[in-house]
């Protein structure tokens, strides 16, 4: 499309422009994400069976595939002022250094405190909890970005903030750790002695590296345990991807005042939240019949569960102690290797993008480590953000993608989502600019073992 005025580096939203409602893109869906089975009696969770462990709201917000917008309540969207709009930036400097007829965009989440995009759907599950007179939160937490913003979150709305960080993300990157401890967290490797879950995994793996499903069991655990608190997510659940189509919201508006029509919309994917929240105002219009674009989910071959897993019914979590959700899964009890993608060593894949994946609305593709961490050094160079390994995830597949337009001599117009910064993964930089950093690639024999677990649904 014809772009009809020259387009700034960065393209800001006036603060009169920021969305008001949150977009559910489950009411655009022809085919609804399967619901979540009480792993007991195998039939669809409740209201009242998910009420234990969940906020109020945030149950209703999972369980509401029909409602195609929720008001944003007025206190989130002043927090919100804080720190957004955030910009989406024309990557001039690159499409110059890659020699390319693509036009490059990239939506920054990085802008404020803890860094990514987390912060967006931290505030909103710690202002439901706040609102219910709840105590505190627990939360897993994997490369330490959900768990810096909801420690932010909490601090500002004084609730107890509870986190088990992935063993392996703890002991790489300790200062994560302690901006969690600055706002007021109490953060625990995972697995660890604390729990009943987290102790039958240290028997049964004895010296794991961790992973989010064993965190996620052991904050499950530690919140109904404990009168006055829920537990949190930082992604798969579709109300987390209802808070972070925010991104997607203001990243459309932006395009929309100048004219822009994306061709290509990328994002990495871990659990979902930041793929989803970019690609949902796209993929309603996508899925109403409006505009097409090609969406393209990027994941680490080291945990590859949309490109090499299995849709099925599995457990959310490595104790088996949550709901069961359909969902490209790698098995519940897969543990992923000691990557430093942290943020991006899930199992399984959000629902709804599970269900859009195996709709044929969206693409797939996964990434090795040194191929990532090569495009992240090129694009700090080159664009001056030094970024998030789980965002380079993003960079490289962009990258890739207008290296082909150079190729074909197609003019498309790429999107994708730089999800936070990379200032807590200096170690994994380390390694890679002393050239130690390896790839690792699970075998089929590596992956039968997780899919040797999955539940009989």
């Amino acid at each position: 499309m014809k772009e009809a005025k020259k387009i700034p580096y960065k393209i800001y939203l006036e603060e009169s422009e920021m969305p008001k409602e949150w977009y559910n893109v489950r009411a655009d869906m022809k085919n609804k994400p399967a619901p979540l089975l009480n792993p007991g009696t195998l039939e669809p969770m409740t209201f009242e069976e998910l009420r234990g462990v969940f906020c109020d709201e945030l149950v209703r917000q999972e369980l509401d595939d029909t409602t195609p917008y929720f008001e944003i309540p007025q206190e989130i969207q002043d927090f919100y002022k804080m720190y957004r709009p955030s910009p989406l930036v024309r990557a001039y400097c690159l499409e110059e250094a890659l020699q390319t007829p693509a036009k490059i965009y990239y939506k920054f989440e990085g802008n404020n405190t803890s860094g990514s995009h987390k912060l967006n759907s931290a505030i909103a599950q710690a202002y439901y909890a706040k609102k219910q007179g709840l105590k505190g939160v627990t939360t897993e937490t994997g490369a330490g970005q959900w768990g810096t913003a909801l420690s932010m979150a909490c601090a500002y709305l004084g609730l107890d903030c509870q986190v088990y960080m992935v063993k392996c993300s703890y002991e790489q990157k300790p200062f994560r750790r302690e901006v969690m401890r600055t706002y007021g967290a109490n953060v625990t490797p995972s697995p660890s002695e604390t729990t009943n879950v987290g102790r039958k995994i240290l028997a049964e793996h004895p010296g794991t590296s961790g992973s989010l499903g064993c965190a996620i069991s052991e904050a499950v655990e530690a919140a109904v345990s404990q009168d006055g608190y829920r537990y949190v997510l930082g992604s798969v659940l579709s109300q987390v991807l209802l808070h972070q189509s925010v991104i997607g919201l203001e990243t459309k508006a932006a395009l929309d005042k100048y004219g822009i029509t994306p061709d290509v919309i990328i994002g990495c994917a871990g659990g979902g939240s930041n793929l989803g929240g970019l690609i949902s105002p796209f993929m309603g219009e996508k899925l109403r019949g409006e505009k097409d674009y090609q969406i393209i989910a990027v994941e680490p071959a080291s945990c590859p569960s949309i490109t090499r897993g299995r849709y099925a019914y599995d457990f959310c979590d490595t104790g088996m102690v949550c709901p069961l959700a359909k969902m490209y899964t790698l098995g519940s009890g897969f543990i992923p290797s000691p990557n430093h993608a942290g943020g991006l060593r899930y199992h399984g894949m959000s629902s709804v993008l599970s269900q859009l994946y195996d709709d044929k609305l969206m693409e797939a593709i996964s990434i090795e480590q040194t191929a990532v961490f090569d495009a992240a050094t090129k694009f700090a160079r080159i664009e001056g953000i030094l970024p998030a390994p789980e965002s380079s995830h993003a960079i490289k597949a962009a990258m890739d993608e207008a290296m082909k337009c150079k190729e074909t001599g197609e003019e498309k117009t790429i999107v994708f989502g730089l999800t936070g910064t990379g200032y807590f993964d200096m170690v994994a930089y380390e390694k890679f600019n002393n050239g130690e950093m390896t790839d690792y690639i699970p075998s089929d024999d590596d992956l039968a073992k997780g899919f040797a677990g999955l539940p009989e649904v």
